[in-house]
């Protein structure tokens, strides 16, 4: 697991570590803001596709709309596309390896990465930890 931590005053929301883990479960946390990564078939977000918005878990920036989800079979919720300057990316070599990491643009939360080997019309597969998102509902 990278331990990786955005400078303060890189983003509209900053809270102190002892802030975040307050407002954040653990696992929340450990995803969120050490850059760890949920197993793959654990969240329960991975199987919803109901209309709706999926939301960072950390401060509540709209993040993904349920239009672009899709079943990629990782066992991580998946998408094609975010929402218009929702995201971020940054280049992670952690593991061995060069991956594009995605994170919250508001809060810097680490989200999952994103890989070119989704659908049409992106061609770009946003593989999220369902722990760093919050769904809502279309109308509820």
């Amino acid at each position: 697991m990278a331990t990786k931590t955005a400078p303060a005053g890189t983003y509209p929301v900053e809270k102190t570590e002892a802030e975040w883990r307050q407002l954040l479960t653990g696992d929340q946390f450990a995803v969120l803001r050490k850059h760890a990564t949920e197993r793959a078939g654990t969240s329960p977000l991975d199987k919803i596709y109901d209309a709706g918005t999926y939301s960072c878990a950390g401060c509540g920036n709209p993040l993904f709309d349920s239009e672009t989800k899709f079943n990629s079979g990782t066992g991580w919720p998946s998408f094609y596309d975010a929402m218009d300057g929702a995201i971020g990316t940054t280049t992670d070599r952690s593991f061995f390896m060069t991956r594009t990491e995605v994170h919250c643009a508001k809060c810097g939360g680490h989200l999952g990465h994103v890989f070119p080997d989704g659908p049409r019309p992106t061609g770009q597969r946003y593989c999220m930890n369902g722990v760093s998102l919050k769904f809502e509902k279309k109308g509820g």
